[in-house]
């Protein structure tokens, strides 16, 4: 049987890790970001944080989270909250269903704990919206405990100091960053030590050009003795993104506007959107045999050599170009994700980023 020596990974030795951590906790002392949920008072301040943080970056965050205190300030308030209410102060952060899972969270903190974030982590895990990196952030963070936590700056941090040879989005490559942020993690540090990398990722161990020569730690870096931190984290390579495209119909009468409600599940869940269809070929000569068929619409094209307008948006896998036209409703079969909204509440109903423009554009 192989001795635990032999087990250990080539990247647990050797750095001085208590080096690291002072230089690291030092820099973030002086030099960390002064963000309104840090040094909060109440946790679920930061748990707001962690959640509109996955994925998006801390200048598009920040305006958000301010308003977002203001119309939930309370655990309660958001689980007491509608989620067109809870959608449409989300709107514009994009990945909604990580609003929809944090809406169905505060729901079960509120009836289950009394409005209070659980502190035995099996539980907090098992909340909707939490994984592995927000347990250890908020475990962190909120509790003091001496848990890693493991986002993309604090992955492209630790592979460049250990220079990481292994794809990091792989499952090889998780375990071994995840074994090296608990490994290295130091003891009653957790909190600002978690902060800290965070802050070294965004500020000075960037994605592309790193600021080697402002890094505390860079005397340490396995990467930058090695003149691979351009070349660190790896990553698995990306697939062509497709392209699609779409024709959307805005049907007037009498101040209000025809809106569809998406599905409950899926992309944009449960949000409103102007009908539109996905075609091929010709958008405006496709449009009204596409909308009988997904909507039971009978439309007539008004203009269709002067459309409202084009809209392209990029999602997480594919692109979108949409085409909008100004239609005449002939004939419609009216269920219950199909409604007549007034132009002036048009602000009221959550919309994805093309149908917000597609408002606004009509609007004016």
């Amino acid at each position: 049987m192989p001795s635990s020596r032999a087990r250990r990974s080539p990247y647990l030795a050797p750095l001085d890790m208590r080096r690291i951590s002072s230089r690291l906790l030092n820099w973030y002392r002086q030099n960390g970001r002064i963000l309104p949920w840090r040094g909060h008072a109440d946790p679920y301040a930061v748990w707001v944080s962690e959640i509109m943080l996955q994925q998006t970056r801390v200048e598009t965050v920040l305006p958000y989270f301010e308003k977002w205190m203001r119309q939930f300030p309370t655990v309660q308030a958001l689980a007491n909250a509608s989620e067109q209410e809870v959608l449409n102060a989300w709107e514009g952060l994009g990945y909604y269903s990580r609003a929809r899972n944090f809406h169905k969270a505060a729901k079960i903190v509120a009836e289950k704990y009394n409005g209070a974030l659980p502190r035995d982590l099996d539980e907090l895990g098992k909340l909707p919206g939490i994984g592995r990196y927000t347990v250890g952030a908020l475990a962190s963070i909120v509790f003091g405990m001496d848990e890693p936590a493991l986002d993309g700056n604090l992955k492209r941090v630790y592979a460049r100091l250990f220079d990481v040879r292994e794809t990091v989005d792989s499952s090889e490559g998780e375990r071994i960053l995840w074994r090296l942020a608990r490994e290295n993690l130091p003891k009653g540090e957790a909190a600002d030590f978690n902060q800290a990398l965070m802050d070294l990722g965004a500020l000075i161990c960037l994605p592309r050009n790193p600021r080697c020569l402002l890094c505390p730690v860079m005397e340490e870096c396995k990467a930058r003795k090695n003149g691979t931190q351009e070349i660190r984290p790896v990553k698995k390579a990306k697939s062509e993104t497709p392209s699609y495209v779409h024709a959307a119909a805005v049907v007037m009468k009498r101040g209000r506007v025809l809106l569809a409600r998406r599905p409950s599940k899926g992309l944009l869940a449960g949000m409103w959107e102007f009908p539109n269809v996905r075609v091929d070929g010709d958008p405006a000569g496709a449009l009204t045999k596409a909308m009988k068929t997904a909507y039971n619409l009978r439309l007539r094209v008004k203009r269709e050599t002067d459309p409202i307008g084009m809209f392209r948006h990029a999602y997480t896998h594919f692109k979108v170009t949409v085409h909008v036209f100004d239609c005449e409703l002939i004939s419609a079969v009216m269920g219950e994700d199909l409604t007549w909204i007034p132009l002036k509440d048009l602000d009221e109903y959550p919309m994805g980023r093309v149908d917000r423009q597609i408002a606004e554009t009509i609007r004016q």
